[in-house]
């Protein structure tokens, strides 16, 4: 089939921190000709402005309030994604580590997730090309019709020398212990908590280079357009 006249496939990627999972969607998405949308980067958003406007984080009552209030824009251009709250853009200040400290317990809120979820769903309807989504529950919660489903993961060890070398020279040890303590945080979380779907692809990235990881979800969304 030509790609100007391909079906739009929605693909959701999943996975813990450091599994390689934004490298591998912007790449897919790119090669691909789909748009791209980082699900984290909303979650950072709201949390750098509830941060920003002294929230009381520790307050999920107070986050619930304020939910609706900010105005988060996500650009999805893979080769150039954006984010922006009230017109301000938030890509370097959401990537703190007071706002990574933070994110989880803000988005633990279930306020603060069916807000963002509505977000997610509504860029991935207006997604003409198809979508490549990916998050920690856009497979199982967000987007659960998904065309294709695919789970990233990775040994804690790999995740965490990934992590330190994204932010230059961080403690290796801390790193883990950081990456072990935001998983038990997702995982356990009352509201969409990061899990695989029944009928995602799991792929273990442990062993396998980035290119080696774009190259088998490539095949995994070919497969699934082939098959519509």
């Amino acid at each position: 089939m030509e790609n100007g006249a391909a079906q739009p496939v929605i693909v959701a990627i999943d996975g813990p921190s450091g599994t390689g999972k934004s490298s591998t969607s912007k790449a897919v998405a790119a090669r691909l000709g789909l748009s791209y949308l980082d699900t984290g980067a909303q979650y950072r958003a709201i949390t750098w402005w509830m941060v920003t406007n002294g929230i009381d984080i520790e307050d999920p009552t107070a986050i619930a309030a304020v939910a609706g209030k900010p105005e988060i824009l996500s650009g999805t251009d893979p080769a150039a994604p954006t984010i922006t709250v009230d017109g301000v853009d938030v890509a370097g200040p959401i990537r703190t580590q007071e706002v990574t400290s933070k994110v989880s317990a803000v988005s633990a809120v279930p306020e603060v997730r069916s807000r963002i979820t509505e977000l997610q769903r509504s860029l991935a309807a207006a997604a003409e090309q198809g979508i490549v989504v990916e998050g920690r529950d856009i497979g199982t919660t967000v987007l659960p019709d998904a065309d294709l489903k695919v789970f990233l993961t990775a040994s804690p060890e790999a995740r965490a020398a990934r992590r330190s070398r994204e932010l230059k020279g961080a403690d290796l040890h801390s790193t883990r212990e950081a990456l072990i303590r935001r998983d038990a945080a997702d995982s356990s979380r009352r509201t969409s908590p990061l899990a695989k779907a029944g009928d995602a692809v799991e792929v273990d990235t442990t062993e396998l280079t980035l290119p080696q990881v774009i190259e088998r979800v490539v095949s995994l969304v070919e497969e699934s357009r082939a098959a519509k």
